[in-house]
């Protein structure tokens, strides 16, 4: 069990997270900091009421004081501006990298050996981002996508074979966003690919889908995208660290060459454990794959190419 996790941003995202790893008692305190007067405090209090009937003794903090961060274990980013309808991940870039950069100088004075999970969109540019401010070893900045657009792909498995999700596993590599690459070979229902209960027709209708997944949930939703699914996805990855359990967990990580790719950050499978990304693990590709991937990374580069930092 970690002593201190804090979070940047009680909206929903932080908020969902922040109840998800008090339930799993990953750590001794939470720390929500948000801009917002009395926002952070009122959510923690809230998520400290659970306490008695979810039986967790995790202690929840909220303040607007960013130095309450000091000597976390974790740091998680989850500030900045939703998407709104018709807007892209990419199109956050700006507003959300002014917030960011005032985070990163609280994080490196505040909380200098922490490991950064990087959660606000665009996730992949924000966690370069960050890797380049801080300096800091590649394994102590990674960023939340994989873990996240995998469960969306292997619910929609299971909703299309009509089979329990406990059965089912998934992989989605490259950005977070409309170019991502599910990869089908890597996607199981109890060990066996799925190609054996889907037709290809299935398998690319599951596949768009995925990648629109949430698209799909702002057109519902109007303001603001998903918040209970990436609160469950951070407290995956934290759980990883917390208990370095060595997971292998897709995680936007710094590449050095991995994947025929350097000085870019993107989603690969990757072994997770107490000091952050222990491992980055390279698939075999099929072409196609490939073509798929070098596609989603061109976007990721074009992004990259707006950040003043670059």
């Amino acid at each position: 069990m970690l002593k201190k996790i804090a979070i940047f941003g009680a909206g929903n995202v932080g908020a969902s997270a922040a109840l998800q790893l008090a339930i799993h008692e990953l750590c001794h305190e939470i720390v929500l900091v948000d801009v917002h007067d009395n926002i952070a405090a009122g959510v923690a209090l809230d998520i400290q009421h659970a306490g008695p009937l979810q039986g967790f003794d995790t202690r929840i903090h909220g303040s607007t004081d960013p130095a309450n961060i000091a000597n976390a274990d974790i740091v998680i980013i989850a500030a900045g501006a939703p998407r709104q309808p018709g807007m892209s991940r990419s199109d956050l870039l700006d507003i959300n990298l002014q917030t960011q950069l005032g985070i990163i100088e609280q994080i490196i004075h505040h909380a200098p050996n922490s490991i950064i999970l990087q959660v606000t969109n665009p996730a992949d540019i924000l966690t370069y981002s960050a890797s380049r401010i801080t300096q800091w070893p590649r394994n102590r900045v990674l960023g939340l996508s994989g873990v996240l657009d995998s469960a969306r792909m292997a619910a929609f498995i299971a909703e299309e074979a009509s089979c329990s999700v406990r059965n089912v596993t998934a992989m989605v590599i490259g950005g977070h966003g409309d170019t991502m690459v599910p990869l089908t070979n890597y996607s199981y229902i109890n060990g066996i690919t799925i190609t054996e209960f889907l037709s290809e027709a299935s398998i690319q209708r599951i596949s768009a889908r995925t990648c629109k997944a949430g698209t799909e949930i702002l057109k519902h939703k109007k303001q603001g995208t998903a918040s209970i699914a990436p609160g469950a996805a951070i407290a995956i990855m934290v759980d990883a660290i917390a208990n370095d359990r060595k997971c292998i967990l897709p995680t936007i990580a710094i590449l050095k060459r991995e994947y025929q790719q350097a000085d870019v950050a993107m989603c690969v499978p990757c072994q997770i454990g107490r000091k952050g990304v222990e491992q980055i693990v390279e698939l075999p590709l099929t072409e196609i794959e490939r073509e798929l991937l070098n596609l989603s990374i061109k976007h990721i580069r074009d992004d990259l190419a707006q950040l003043s930092v670059a």
